[in-house]
């Protein structure tokens, strides 16, 4: 039997090579994420875990039911707003949400979870599949710039944080600038958005039904505050002693900068991890603490759900009939 010219056996063979390829590099990267911090010393941070009293098994164990809350929240979302073209179960969506999340963990801002999604389908789904999950991707990029702007105004009113205005006018001019490009390219249809023009994008979300959007929303929102929450009780369990409010303005402003500020793939940790670090150290955590938390969540919300998604990576098979 041929497929495309590509005898069945040799197209098998190449599809489990690259399998192996994706779980393994997917874990190599986890090593060297660990391995070759050098803020944060793998060994001194599990020689702190291991002799701090806080983590008891409850502990642990809530604070990976939260996690688990967090992705079933994802899980479900993807299941909601897929229903604008096919249906498919809690199954199917978990194991596509786990294994693109697998597959997408290398790559710069996990831009391959848009093609690791896009082939668990049919050619005649994948270009519906990319703009289903640019759509939840924004949903969920929307509520953290909801809430990282209230979060950074409260921040800077609370805690009169130095601004350097003539930067921060430059920046503001940068952004008005690329706004009035972004504008007149919205006018254009050559203009794209991860290959895909404006007016397509458009009509496609126009044929989503209001039901589904807003439970893209809401599922979004709940998703935020979920793992908004989680990071605060690894403030209290590391002796941090902060109100929820007053924690929830530095998270929500972290959150915020991390999303915005522009990396290089290999610089994200780096980047993220000093923005933690200098927005924490204004309500008085100090260094170790804030990347051992940031550490944590990396760990608790990527590293443990990809290690489920390598099941269904290994065991993924492409799609031989529709979706539906």
């Amino acid at each position: 039997m041929h497929f495309g010219g590509v005898p069945y056996k040799t197209k098998q063979f190449f599809l489990v090579l690259i399998k192996l390829s994706i779980v393994v590099g997917a874990f190599y990267f986890i090593y060297e994420k660990l391995t070759t911090n050098a803020d944060l010393n793998i060994y001194d941070f599990l020689q702190f875990l291991k002799e701090n009293d806080s983590f008891s098994s409850k502990t642990i164990l809530f604070l990976l039911f939260l996690s688990f809350f967090n992705w079933f929240l994802e899980i479900l979302k993807w299941k909601e707003l897929t229903r604008s073209f096919t249906t498919i179960t809690f199954k199917n969506a978990m194991e596509q949400s786990l294994g693109s999340l697998t597959a997408s963990l290398f790559t710069p801002n996990r831009i391959g979870e848009y093609g690791a999604k896009a082939i668990y389908y049919v050619s005649g789904f994948r270009k519906k599949v990319v703009l289903t999950n640019l759509l939840g991707n924004m949903m969920q990029m929307g509520t953290t710039l909801l809430f990282g702007c209230v979060g950074l105004m409260l921040l800077n009113s609370k805690y009169d944080i130095p601004i350097n205005y003539m930067k921060s006018f430059r920046f503001l001019g940068i952004i008005i600038v690329v706004t009035i490009f972004t504008v007149f390219g919205l006018k254009q249809t050559r203009f794209k958005v991860k290959g895909f023009s404006i007016e397509t994008i458009i009509k496609f979300y126009k044929t989503m039904s209001a039901r589904i959007i807003t439970t893209g929303i809401l599922l979004s929102i709940l998703r935020y505050f979920v793992f908004s929450f989680q990071f605060f009780c690894l403030l209290k369990i590391f002796g941090v002693q902060v109100s929820y409010y007053n924690a929830m303005i530095v998270i929500s402003s972290m959150y915020l900068l991390a999303s915005i500020i522009p990396t290089i793939f290999i610089f994200d940790v780096v980047i993220k991890s000093s923005v933690a670090v200098y927005l924490f150290s204004i309500v008085g955590v100090n260094d170790f603490t804030t990347l051992s938390i940031v550490t944590l969540m990396w760990l608790l919300n990527f590293v443990i759900p990809s290690v489920f998604g390598s099941y269904y990576v290994l065991n993924f098979n492409l799609p031989k009939y529709n979706n539906s």
